[in-house]
């Protein structure tokens, strides 16, 4: 690159700046950036309970009560 009286030589050293900003924007999925998911959903979304595994239920014992929240 050359430089002329007007726009003197260029180091690059403003350029770390952006390069941060570039490196975090990368880190970030693809699809977080394309289709995010709202704080709200996020924050709403229930947890899995475990469960049972198939065919170990004891169909003679009285029905479980369901976890309160």
């Amino acid at each position: 690159m050359t430089s002329t009286p007007d726009a003197p030589g260029h180091d690059g050293s403003d350029l770390a700046e952006l390069r941060e900003e570039i490196d975090a924007l990368k880190a970030i999925p693809h699809e977080e950036i394309v289709n995010p998911l709202p704080k709200i959903v996020e924050e709403e979304e229930p947890e899995a309970e475990p469960t049972d595994a198939i065919g170990s239920e004891d169909w003679d014992d009285p029905e479980p009560e369901p976890s309160a929240r």
